[in-house]
């Protein structure tokens, strides 16, 4: 949600200059309950608006309903999509980086992921695409895939 005088943004999250069309703001920008919320940030990235779906994510992991044991999961999941955001902007390095901090913070949620959210699918999918990263940019460090995820981009619930 843009507040008075912000100016717009592109579909990618950065700012355009002042009078230029952007993207629409988020309706809103109070947290989504789980399920919502990770309907809604799957619908964004499917649209190729990740960094929107960040948003939408991140509103849950800040906000003070969110069970605290479970603040890891959304911070992981809102920093994937802040990742592919870097990405697409061409910023391989920072989405590489922000990829692997997302990754490891969905880690201890592997074996009893939350809400339905595909935490093995996801750290699968992290995995390939930093190993396709590292193939086409040999000077990245990357790290290997451990199994091939589906096609496309991330899938949040399985």
């Amino acid at each position: 949600m843009s507040r008075p005088g912000e100016r717009p943004r592109d579909a990618l999250g950065r700012p355009l200059p002042h009078g230029e069309t952007g993207v629409p703001p988020l309706a809103s920008s109070a947290p989504l309950p789980p399920a919502a919320a990770l309907a809604e940030a799957q619908r964004l990235l499917d649209a190729g608006l990740p960094f929107q779906a960040h948003e939408v994510l991140e509103a849950v992991w800040k906000s003070p309903e969110t069970d605290p044991g479970e603040r890891g999961l959304w911070r992981g999941l809102a920093q994937l999509a802040v990742g592919v955001t870097h990405l697409a902007r061409g910023n391989v390095k920072g989405g590489v980086a922000v990829l692997r901090r997302g990754a490891a913070n969905l880690i201890p949620y592997a074996d009893r992921p939350p809400h339905g959210v595909a935490v093995p699918g996801l750290l699968a999918w992290v995995d390939l695409r930093i190993a396709d990263i590292g193939r086409a940019h040999p000077g990245l460090p990357c790290i290997t895939a451990r199994t091939a995820p589906a096609d496309g981009g991330p899938r949040l619930v399985g």
